[in-house]
C-alpha cells in the first residue's frame, strides 16, 4: 500500500553503505521511520528529500514492517538553518525533542504545525534561541509536565511571582515564597516572559527582544525541569552549553 504524507525530516541514521533510516513527522501519521534506499548516494533522488530539517511530501510505502520512502517533493529545505551553527544547534535541540517525546505512529496534528511554524520562523529571520525556548516549553505537556505557571504553587494566588519552585511545579508568590529555601529567584521580566511565550500561538509571535538575564534565568528553569521532571538529556543540548562558553569567551 502506498500514501503520501505531508512531513518533516527529524532524525536521520546511515544505514549500510548507501541507505539511510530517515524518521519523519507527519501530519497524518504522526511520527514514522522508513528505508531511504540509496539516499546516501549523491546521485539519487533521495539524498535532497531526506535532509534534516527538510519539509515536504513524502510517498511511503507501508507494510508489516518498516516502511519504504519511495519519492519525495521538497517545499522547504530549510537551508537557512543548516548554514548557522547556532541555528543549526537551536534546530536540532527542537528536532531532538520532538523525536524523544512523541511516539511512533501517535499523531498529532498541533503539533506537526507547531514544529512546522517553529521552524519556519527560524528560517526567516526570527530569534532562534527564542523559539527553541518556546518550543520546549510548549512541549511539557506532551511529556506528562505541567507546571504552575498561572498561580502560585502553594497558595494558588495569581499575582506577585517572584521565585520558581522546583519541588512544587511552579511559580511562587512573595507571601509563599519562604516556605521552599531552594526555591530560584526570578526577576518580574523572566516569570512574565516564561507565561507569555508558554501560551502564546507561534504564528502571533512578533519580533521579541529579550535580554541575556532574562533568557539565563528563562533556560534555567526550562532546562531543570526536562532534567528532573522528565529525565530527558538531549545531545543537543550538551552541545548548546559549549557554544555558549565559546560566545562568552569571545
Amino acid at each position: 500500500m502506498f500514501q503520501k504524507v505531508e512531513g518533516i525530516v527529524i532524525r536521520t541514521i546511515d544505514y549500510g553503505e548507501t541507505n539511510k533510516i530517515v524518521t519523519l513527522l507527519t501530519r497524518e501519521l504522526g511520527k514514522i521511520s522508513v528505508m531511504a534506499r540509496g539516499a546516501k548516494k549523491s546521485s539519487s533522488r533521495l539524498t535532497s528529500v531526506t535532509q534534516l530539517f527538510t519539509y515536504g511530501y513524502f510517498l511511503i510505502q507501508i507494510g508489516k514492517g518498516m516502511g519504504t520512502l519511495q519519492q519525495g517533493e521538497v517545499m522547504s529545505s530549510m537551508k537557512e538553518l543548516r548554514q548557522d551553527i547556532f541555528l543549526t544547534a537551536y534546530s536540532s535541540l527542537i528536532v531532538e525533542l520532538t523525536d524523544k517525546a512523541v511516539e511512533e505512529k501517535n499523531n498529532n496534528p498541533y503539533l506537526f504545525e507547531l514544529l512546522l511554524q517553529t521552524l519556519q520562523h527560524i528560517e526567516e529571520g526570527a530569534d532562534g534561541e527564542i523559539l527553541m525556548l518556546i518550543y520546549e516549553l510548549k512541549l511539557l505537556p506532551v511529556v506528562g509536565v505541567k507546571p504552575s505557571f498561572d498561580q502560585c504553587a502553594i497558595c494558588g494566588d495569581s499575582n506577585d511571582f517572584v521565585a520558581f519552585s522546583f519541588s512544587e511545579g511552579g511559580f511562587l508568590c512573595k507571601r509563599c515564597v519562604h516556605k521552599d529555601k531552594y526555591s530560584y529567584q526570578m526577576n518580574e521580566t523572566a516569570i512574565k516572559l516564561i507565561r507569555f511565550f508558554y501560551h502564546i500561538d507561534v504564528v502571533r509571535l512578533g519580533k521579541v527582544s529579550v535580554k541575556e538575564e532574562n533568557r539565563k534565568q528563562m533556560r534555567h528553569v526550562i532546562d531543570t525541569l526536562y532534567d528532573d521532571y522528565v529525565g530527558m538529556f538531549l545531545k543537543t543540548k550538551r552541545f548548546l552549553k559549549q557554544l555558549d562558553l565559546f560566545k562568552t569567551n569571545e
